[in-house]
């Protein structure tokens, strides 16, 4: 049975850019159930704790989504470019 509050919250996640149905779930499953509850989080630490939770190495892509959810979340003004989640690749990030 679904927790109350929970497609409002999958909602508000989808609202984040680059975070679409699945990757809702997939925060939700993490325990996350605000947006600001990303805030200030380790994009490498969420990445690593989601392979655990997958049982398997997931597609480096699923960190650059983090990186910019975690920047999303921590920031109330945005750069445009910085909404787009392979601006978070690793080559990337190292001047940022």
């Amino acid at each position: 049975m679904d927790e109350p509050g929970k497609n409002v919250v999958l909602k508000e996640f989808q609202e984040i850019p680059g975070v679409g149905k699945s990757i809702s779930l997939d925060l939700w499953n993490m325990g996350f159930r605000s947006v600001r509850d990303l805030q200030n989080q380790d994009p490498e630490e969420l990445y690593t704790r989601f392979c655990i939770q997958e049982g398997t190495q997931v597609d480096r892509c699923m960190l650059y989504v983090f990186r910019c959810a975690v920047y999303y979340a921590s920031n109330e003004q945005h750069e445009p470019q910085l909404l787009k989640w392979w601006h978070w690749k690793d080559s990337q990030t190292s001047t940022k």
